[in-house]
């Protein structure tokens, strides 16, 4: 955790007297606040943090993603210059392994975070020390095409929802209670013509979730895709069907933990609905490449022979290889739960796994 923001007002309190003055804020305004303030505090990845992300369990995971860009780049035409881009890149461990795999085949891109934690920033320098820093997407070059990656980062964007009560369609607002916990409660404002008419006569306490930020980054990713060519791969826990229902969870030293008891404490994320940000692409003109499970795509690249190959290499860490194999693949831990969205420019190649 850096100085500043040991020292810093909890944001529990400064939640509190808001919604004293004011009354209740959005869940958006909530998990907003939230995480901008937990990923600028801490490195939360490990072990030693509050959760473990692919690319942490293994290298396999960010070699079989730097192999799927250089195929991709190279039935493409080889373009030059071209550009990695990953959103919210974390300790940086996923590129490097991306890179390094993708150096094998001629793809030796120019590297852009996109990455607004100054805590992860210097991790990040230490693994890809050439890697050029952004806010957001706006200031990545326009010119020559992209290859994208989005692991785990759409899930921490935050998300609106809404609710249906007696009175309509309400969002949902975060209030206190009289000991001064954060309760959910409905907002006052009628939300009806916010929900898809196919969707509005739903029964009481019917709760429909969306991410405009998901749909936002999306639209500029496939935008992009279009105008200077390339490929995106958005890699999350969601799902490929539109669904009803809260998703919203917390995280803290790797458990389940109320998603409002400690605001800035714990990672806020919800699961990605893949359904909603097909059409948003494929309204820019991009190319939907599919939407896989994460085990599925994985083995199709060849994850299985691959951890074959590293086992016999190191037979003494043989059993922690496919370990790792199994937890990425598996169907009941990240295999079936996370998906894999493959995105491209209309005149690019199809990706293998798709």
């Amino acid at each position: 955790m850096n100085e500043a923001t040991e020292h810093a007002e909890p944001l529990s309190a400064i939640f509190q007297r808001l919604i004293a003055n004011t009354g209740p804020i959005s869940l958006m305004h909530f998990m907003g606040e939230a995480n901008a303030r937990y990923y600028n505090s801490r490195d939360p990845f490990g072990d030693q943090g509050d959760f473990i992300t692919a690319p942490e369990i293994s290298q396999m995971f960010g070699e079989l993603i730097g192999l799927w860009l250089a195929d991709v780049w190279i039935r493409a035409g080889r373009e030059e210059p071209v550009h990695y881009v990953e959103l919210g890149p974390g300790r940086g461990t996923l590129a490097r392994d991306a890179l390094r795999a993708a150096k094998r085949y001629g793809l030796a891109p120019r590297v852009h975070f996109v990455e607004s934690s100054t805590a992860l920033k210097d991790i990040q320098l230490a693994a890809v020390p050439e890697a050029f820093w952004h806010n957001d997407l706006s200031t990545i070059p326009p010119y020559g095409p992209i290859l994208l990656v989005a692991n785990e980062f759409l899930d921490a964007l935050p998300v609106r929802q809404l609710v249906m009560t007696g009175e309509g369609w309400r969002e949902c607002m975060v209030g206190c209670d009289r000991d001064g916990r954060f309760v959910t409660v409905a907002g006052r404002q009628p939300m009806d013509a916010a929900i898809p008419e196919a969707r509005r006569s739903a029964p009481v306490g019917t709760v429909l979730e969306t991410c405009p930020g998901a749909a936002s980054i999306v639209y500029e990713v496939a935008g992009r895709l279009v105008d200077q060519g390339g490929a995106a791969l958005f890699i999350d826990y969601g799902h490929e069907e539109p669904r009803n229902g809260s998703t919203l969870q917390a995280v803290r030293e790797h458990r389940k933990v109320d998603p409002f008891a400690m605001p800035g404490e714990a990672d806020l994320t919800a699961h990605v609905d893949f359904s909603a940000l097909v059409p948003i692409a494929r309204s820019r003109g991009c190319k939907w490449l599919g939407t896989v499970t994460q085990g599925r795509w994985l083995r199709q690249l060849g994850i299985e022979t691959r951890a074959d190959n590293l086992a016999a290499f190191a037979p003494e860490h043989a059993a922690a290889v496919h370990s790792a194999k199994d937890r990425l693949i598996g169907e009941g831990q990240m295999g079936a739960l996370f998906k894999v969205m493959g995105l491209a420019a209309p005149e690019w190649p199809d990706g293998v796994g798709f």
